[in-house]
């Protein structure tokens, strides 16, 4: 959140929301094509999803074809399935709380390789609202009545308030 003082663009003052991913900050007041964004995003993420199930089907299909041995091709679909599950897990938890960085750093490989299920949790929270959203608008909430706290105190310009003769 940053603290803008209005100036001649019609920039209100206080903290400004925080643009998400596809949506900038639509969210806020679910404005400027948010619902056609919400749905754009839930058919891309499960589209892109099932285009992920065919070509990890593809390289099952390969793995047979070179004949490399059931342990090894049980092997590569159980970490998929782990990968993906530890991913959705991860992303869902990260649109309700921010993520620490250095977490987010080492999980990198796990999540490259576990996508399906990122893609998949992007999809289940587009249908309720934008991912992310929910923890946006409580920072946002939040900022913006410590703003208000914060300037309610103040009332009128400190300089100008005459000391007290006795």
């Amino acid at each position: 959140m940053s603290d803008e003082t209005e100036t001649g663009t019609g920039t209100p003052a206080g903290p400004q929301p925080e643009p998400l991913r596809f949506f900038g900050a639509t969210w806020v007041e679910h404005d400027g094509g948010y619902r056609a964004r919400r749905i754009g995003l839930a058919v891309g993420s499960l589209t892109a999803a099932v285009a992920a199930c065919f070509v990890l089907r593809f390289a099952y299909q390969g793995l047979a074809i070179a004949d490399v041995g059931k342990p090894v091709t049980v092997l590569v679909v159980v970490m998929f399935a782990v990968c993906s599950a530890l991913a959705f897990r991860h992303t869902w938890d990260a649109f309700g709380k921010r993520p620490d960085p250095d977490r987010q750093a080492s999980l990198r490989g796990l999540l490259a390789i576990g996508f399906i299920g990122s893609l998949l949790a992007y999809f289940f929270r587009s249908l309720t609202e934008a991912p992310g959203e929910k923890l946006h608008r409580e920072e946002y909430e939040t900022a913006r009545e410590q703003y208000e706290r914060r300037t309610k105190r103040r009332t009128g310009n400190p300089s100008r308030k005459r000391g007290r003769r006795s």
